[in-house]
């Protein structure tokens, strides 16, 4: 990876990733990332990464480990 723009687009990859650059940040970041096999391979990664935690965070856990969890919690509680 030669520096000839990395180190900015890796360093606000998340930002870029998040729509959280502005306008020129943004361009500078995505014109880079056209030329730049590593850093496009970064970013693949990163939406791979950002997509799996937004699904993450969207599933709910099965009712009987909740039920599982919640009776361990009460248990642990009810000693200390």
């Amino acid at each position: 990876m030669t520096d000839c723009g990395c180190e900015k687009a890796l360093a606000e990859l998340e930002e870029f990733l998040h729509n959280e650059l502005n306008k020129q940040d943004y361009a500078d970041v995505r014109e880079h990332m056209a030329g730049c096999g590593d850093c496009e391979g970064e970013a693949r990664v990163g939406i791979v990464l950002t997509q799996a935690v937004k699904r993450a965070c969207s599933e709910s856990a099965p009712e009987d480990l909740r039920v599982q969890v919640l009776a361990r919690i009460r248990e642990i509680q009810s000693t200390h």
